[in-house]
């Protein structure tokens, strides 16, 4: 079975199309902080738009446990896309009640409405599937068709990804064929040296994308908090820096099977050790086998990679051609603790070949340090769903679309 794309939905001119997309924005005081899910909707939009639909834009924000709650509202969104566009879009004030009934009836072609936040409604997360169902029933009544083309999300089982799909002709959007595009390019016979980067807070968020990744790639790179896991594997003190005791063995495991197949997995050689986890704290620079001996002792806490680390890392990826990248280096939140972060961001930007942005917090980093879209291969719209593709995982939004 193929993907099945727009194309298999014939002509829309005039047909109620419901769009399912990742609107899922980071938002402050009601404003939107980073815009780039949005404008990832674009090119499909456009599309519908100029093949003469009537466009049910559609999407979750934040985790309002099933009720309506205004600080994750879509109208935000619903302004945005109005000035990306360049005309007007329509709002609902609820998703499958009396606004959205009478904002998509009265849609002519090429217009556009978005719905209210999916999560205000129960059923959209329920782990029952009839409960899904139901509500599915509810949104299909809005549409003629759906395109699914909310890569962040295709690997939840959730009425707007899978039911709801199941219900009416569907096909993917031009945003989940370009992931799945790029994500194919990382599985299937990558060009190489390949060089996975890998970082972020938690080992254990990233143990099946090294098992699957160990016998493809020539090099990983350990960083973010996940690094004092691996160093602690390897018999060193790591003070009060994050460390997931219960993944030594694993680790090991992991450093032991590289080992074995000629894979390089490239620890820090320097750490940058905190007094505290603040934005202003003392810190200095340490190698990474002398963690505890640190100005702060016992106390201190690894909050970044160190420069020599940021250089080695650079420059491995440099030497690439292709590089997938997930999580920060650092807690790039922080001005002090974000150059190790911004060295990979700017080495990917080098890359003769393909490096990818693999999403969620990676993506943020890029855009807060000041980088543009454009600068990267490609930047994933949905953190959790590459991993969960790099590990091999069956993805329940892709698998209804006819993915296998």
């Amino acid at each position: 079975m193929t993907l099945r794309t727009l194309e298999s939905l014939g002509s829309l001119e005039g047909k109620r199309v419901i769009v399912r997309c990742d609107l899922n924005v980071p938002l402050k005081d009601g404003v939107i902080t980073d815009d780039g899910r949005v404008r990832a909707s674009l090119p499909t939009l456009n599309t519908l738009i100029e093949a003469g639909a009537r466009v049910v834009v559609c999407s979750h924000l934040g985790r309002p446990d099933g009720a309506p709650d205004p600080q994750y509202s879509l109208e935000p969104v619903a302004k945005r896309l109005s000035e990306l566009l360049d005309q007007p879009v329509a709002f609902a004030t609820d998703t499958v009640g009396d606004s959205a009934r009478e904002a998509v009836a009265g849609l002519a072609n090429g217009e556009v409405v978005v719905i209210e936040n999916l999560r205000f409604n129960a059923g959209e997360t329920a782990k029952d599937d009839s409960t899904r169902k139901a509500f599915a029933g509810e949104l299909a009544q809005l549409g003629d068709a759906l395109v699914s083309d909310g890569f962040g999300v295709v690997h939840r089982k959730q009425a707007s990804v899978y039911e709801l799909a199941e219900i009416l002709p569907s096909a993917a959007g031009l945003l989940i064929a370009t992931e799945l595009d790029v994500l194919d390019r990382l599985t299937e016979n990558p060009e190489r040296p390949y060089t996975v980067v890998l970082g972020g807070s938690k080992v254990s968020d990233k143990l099946g994308v090294i098992s699957h990744l160990l016998p493809r790639v020539d090099r990983i790179l350990v960083g973010g908090g996940m690094l004092f896991t691996f160093l602690a594997a390897q018999g060193h003190a790591v003070a009060s820096s994050l460390l997931e005791k219960d993944q030594l063995d694993t680790v090991r495991g992991y450093l032991a099977d590289a080992a074995e197949r000629g894979v390089e997995i490239v620890v820090p050689t320097d750490v940058v050790v905190a007094e505290s986890f603040s934005a202003d704290a003392a810190h200095e620079t340490v190698a990474a086998d002398a963690i505890e001996d640190s100005s702060f002792g016992a106390s201190g806490i690894g909050l970044d990679i160190g420069p020599e680390t940021g250089d080695v890392f650079a420059q491995a990826i440099r030497d690439s051609k292709t590089v997938f990248w997930n999580g920060p280096m650092g807690v790039f939140e922080f001005p002090a603790f974000a150059a190790g972060t911004k060295a990979v961001a700017q080495a990917l930007t080098e890359v003769d070949g393909l490096g990818v942005v693999g999403g969620g917090d990676s993506a943020a980093a890029v855009r807060q340090l000041g980088f543009a879209d454009d600068q990267f291969g490609h930047i994933s719209t949905g953190g959790g769903a590459s991993l969960e593709f790099l590990e091999g995982k069956k993805l329940p939004g892709l698998e209804v679309l006819g993915w296998a």
